[in-house]
């Protein structure tokens, strides 16, 4: 029997790039409208913790492994933040734009700060069973924001060695250096391993 996999986001476009990266395995991957996710309150103080936190509460209440990220924006000049409060940088309305405008005003007069895309991805599985990686793209914080792919703080972030944005740069070059590309790719291997053994079928 093929193993079955929840992907524990309602991100439609993470869901799309998870599935190119996990193509080729033995695996039916479900995304959220296949399954009834519960809601998690995401209390780590860690990317790690956050995406463990969301992994397991998805593989207990549906009873098949699941995989979930944390992903953020790190500031040096700022001490590591937005970090984990990336996504409600600017308040709890999540507003991309505010968030990513927030970060300039709080670096202005800084000479292309440096700065990181962290992304922690977490396979749990309903025995218990966790495994967690974690992905990181170098870069800048450059202004004013350009480009018009990806989301949140991309029109800001400059990735090494290169003179585009995350936002400029087409999705399949992005998702081949960044942060979220390299977790998922570390993981693809154990969730190989472990959703072969007989605990992965729910």
């Amino acid at each position: 029997m093929t193993a079955r996999l929840v992907l524990a986001t309602t991100n439609v476009g993470k869901v799309a790039e998870l599935r190119d990266i996990l193509t080729g395995l033995d695996v039916e991957l479900l995304d959220a409208g296949a399954v009834d996710l519960p809601d998690v309150e995401e209390t780590g103080e860690t990317f790690a913790a956050n995406a463990v936190l969301k992994a397991t509460a998805c593989a207990a209440a549906v009873g098949l492994p699941c995989v979930a990220d944390d992903s953020g924006l790190a500031v040096d000049v700022l001490d590591g933040a937005p970090g984990v409060y990336s996504a409600r940088y600017a308040g709890p309305q999540r507003d991309d734009d505010a968030n990513l405008q927030l970060v300039l005003e709080r670096t202005a007069g800084e000479e292309a700060p440096t700065a990181r895309f962290v992304c922690a991805a977490a396979l749990a599985l309903p025995d218990g069973t966790v495994e967690v990686v974690e992905g990181i793209m170098e870069g800048t914080i450059v202004r004013p924001p350009r480009g018009t792919n990806g989301f949140g703080y991309d029109p800001i972030f400059q990735p090494r060695g290169h003179d585009l944005t995350s936002a400029e740069m087409a999705p399949a070059d992005k998702h081949a250096i960044s942060h979220r590309g390299k977790a998922f790719r570390t993981l693809r291997p154990r969730i190989a391993a472990l959703l072969a053994g007989p605990s992965s079928q729910g």
